[in-house]
């Protein structure tokens, strides 16, 4: 059963939830969610994970239950000093930071930044951009269109309208459809988690933002940080991130041992196939801390699931039975 870890950073109130065994198994893991999602997001891989680890998961400020100050510099640092913080004060040992989409690019930058006290690294079709990616639009025509689309979605009027209608339950619905393979999970569970922080005082503050937050540090170059093993989990059939072309990129930047895992899901494969995605997870952190195969592996040498999950080998290009 999950407990609520009251906790704050930087004097605001941060919603957490903790589980485990009576005698956990290696290290820590800290599950951290993607944009508009929350801690409830994990509620198919908190109860398995725990019987094995402590397990940790966590809102991000301005998401979920925790807090939504209009004052905040919203984007990459916070999330990555959150995070940091909390391994450091809560956790207090090395932690494998999971996390999917937005909440990817902030575990890996808060693994950067934790240096030894990072067990590992898990990302699930994380967000982010590369250096290359980063170069301005060429040609009239392109940075005409770029300038007055964002001029369009800076405008208050625009933003409201799309705020309002983005948190109507249909419309979760209807975005979580197309992001599912596997529409079981999509309930109304999941939309109401993620209809709920919506309401809350300051939460169209927070969604203002986006069209603001900077782009962040280059995945790249948060890579070449990374001290501690990555597993790569990917939902191939994600259509927000082109999941194939962006694992090509990944596999050209990614270090030297990295692991991956290609499953046949969307966004987010933790909530589409959580059997899959924690056994993936288990088998991972067991080589973790027995000082096998995560730290020894091939540059993206995949881990097999066990038979019966369907998950594609990238190594190999075979399926799993």
């Amino acid at each position: 059963m999950s407990v609520p870890q009251p906790w704050s950073y930087a004097g605001h109130p941060v919603h957490a939830i903790a589980a485990a065994p009576a005698e956990p198994e290696g290290p820590a893991i800290l599950l951290v969610h993607g944009f508009g999602a929350s801690t409830d997001h994990w509620r198919h891989n908190i109860p398995v994970l725990a019987q094995r680890h402590e397990v940790h998961a966590i809102d991000l400020l301005g998401f979920g239950r925790s807090a939504k100050p209009a004052e905040l510099a919203y984007g990459g640092p916070l999330w990555r000093d959150q995070l940091a913080a909390y391994v450091s004060e809560r956790i207090g040992r090395p932690t494998v930071l999971v996390g999917n989409s937005l909440g990817g690019f902030s575990a890996l930058a808060a693994g950067a930044a934790l240096g030894d006290q990072a067990a590992g690294v898990v990302l699930l079709n994380a967000a982010g951009p590369f250096s290359d990616e980063q170069a301005p639009p060429k040609g009239w025509g392109a940075i005409t269109r770029q300038t007055i689309a964002g001029a369009l979605l800076k405008s208050p009027v625009l933003q409201r309208l799309l705020f309002e209608n983005l948190r109507r339950p249909a419309t979760i619905r209807r975005t979580l459809n197309q992001v599912y393979l596997d529409k079981t999970n999509v309930d109304e569970a999941l939309v109401e988690a993620i209809r709920r922080p919506s309401l809350d005082p300051g939460a169209f503050g927070v969604f203002r933002t986006v069209f603001d937050i900077p782009r962040g540090q280059p995945l790249d170059e948060l890579f070449a940080q990374l001290t501690c093993p990555l597993l790569l989990l990917w939902g191939i059939r994600d259509p927000w991130i082109n999941a194939v072309g962006r694992r090509a990129a990944f596999q050209r930047h990614a270090p030297a041992g990295t692991r991956e895992v290609v499953l046949e899901a969307g966004h987010c494969p933790h909530d589409e196939v959580p059997d899959q995605v924690n056994a993936a997870l288990l088998d991972w952190t067991a080589g973790l801390s027995s000082g096998a195969a995560p730290l020894q592996a091939d540059p993206l040498q995949a881990d097999p699931l066990p038979a019966g999950d369907r998950a594609t080998v990238a190594a190999s290009g075979q399926t799993a039975a």
